[in-house]
């Protein structure tokens, strides 16, 4: 075998096509990281937001956008009396009417942005246990509260949602009384305000949903069987955590988009970088001829450079992640319902680091094959 050194020192042949290989290989495992990352932090806030505990009644046709959803503000108190095993806090059944609402507020000096407005009573808190109010208080009429990326969905800096400040919304004003928190879900980007005072402002009068928190899992049935029951209120109850599976299956194909993207820029990195390693093993013919001449065997002249394609992949790899954790980790991304961090898990790290190690070999393979196989009469001729 070649000794590792031999590969080491062969890197710095040509500093010039060194830097640009290393940039190659860097470049494709910047864009997997990216993709993977985008597609993991998409999934995991689309998942973290539904509770298999809740359940939603929702107006019937209307499974996959609770904001086309129609139903009667009485299937609260309906639901409360028909359900077996909602749960209860300190006397508060928790069952929370809601109204969802996609529509643009105005902010001063910013404009207008498009916003997921939620119109709630503070039975919502009972029912969203995963929402904490950071600031301030939760909303009465003529008031809102934001959650803590509202500002990334909108488009404004965070100082424009703060706790006193103003939007408008339908020709109205509303003052933003608190500021509050879900971790890991979509509801950390909407703007809760009144029920009713939504309702007016929408000139609606239906609620979006019903929210119920179950103290079993198998209180279920009961609030299935209910919803078939009910056939006049029209309703069909889904587990929360079914509604937002079913979401993430309807942004699958913007997530593919994403791999789609980085599969053809990358291709494009991986093309040069075989062109590269062509044009810099087809330099080196008479060299490996000679080394052939002397005894050594073409498996390791061949192991000797996979070892300098690997040494350049892990190099651009090592590049690429520190390049991604200082741009993008923890970036917010808005998208049509919330906003999801991009972070660099474990997954997304083994992602990277099998994709520098694939570029390595794989990408040797070819140039290699071509210039080994080459007879030693003809390379020793070969200029």
């Amino acid at each position: 075998m070649l000794p590792f050194s031999h590969a080491t020192r062969n890197l710095l042949r040509d500093p010039g096509r060194l830097i640009q290989t290393v940039l190659g290989s860097g470049l494709v495992v910047f864009l997997i990281l990216l993709a993977s990352s985008f597609n993991a932090g998409m999934q995991s806030v689309l998942a973290g937001t539904g509770s298999p505990e809740n359940v939603i009644l929702l107006g019937a046709g209307s499974e996959e956008s609770v904001e086309r959803s129609e139903i009667s503000p009485q299937t609260v108190s309906l639901a409360l009396g028909g359900i077996r095993g909602i749960s209860s806090r300190l006397g508060t059944p928790a069952a929370s009417g809601e109204v969802h609402y996609m529509g643009l507020v105005g902010l001063p000096d910013h404009g207008e942005a498009q916003a997921l407005l939620r119109g709630v009573t503070p039975a919502a808190l009972e029912v969203h246990r995963k929402v904490q109010v950071l600031e301030g208080v939760f909303p009465s009429s003529g008031e809102v509260m934001v959650g803590v990326l509202a500002h990334h969905a909108l488009g404004v800096p965070a100082s424009a949602l703060s706790v006193g400040r103003e939007i408008h919304f339908e020709n109205q004003t509303f003052k933003v009384a608190g500021i509050f928190a879900s971790p890991g879900t979509v509801m950390e980007s909407e703007v809760w305000m009144n029920q009713g005072d939504l309702m007016t402002a929408t000139k609606r009068d239906t609620l979006s949903c019903v929210v119920l928190r179950l103290d079993s899992l198998e209180n279920f049935k009961d609030a299935d069987l209910f919803s078939r029951q009910r056939l006049d209120l029209e309703l069909v109850a889904m587990r929360e955590s079914d509604y937002y599976a079913r979401l993430a299956i309807f942004y699958a194909p913007l997530r593919a988009i994403a791999w789609l993207t980085a599969a053809l820029i990358g291709a494009g990195a991986v093309f040069g970088g075989l062109n590269l390693l062509y044009a810099a093993f087809s330099s080196r013919i008479r060299e490996f001829a000679t080394l052939q001449a002397i005894g050594f065997r073409r498996t390791a002249i061949l192991f000797s450079l996979i070892q300098e394609s690997l040494i350049v992949s892990l190099l651009g790899t090592l590049l690429a992640s520190g390049v991604a954790v200082f741009l993008f980790s923890g970036i917010s991304v808005p998208f049509s319902i919330g906003t999801f961090a991009l972070e660099l898990r474990p997954a997304q790290i083994f992602a990277g680091l099998a994709t520098g190690v694939l570029l390595g070999v794989l990408g040797a393979l070819p140039p290699a094959f071509h210039c080994l196989n080459t007879p030693l009469s003809s390379a020793f001729r070969a200029a």
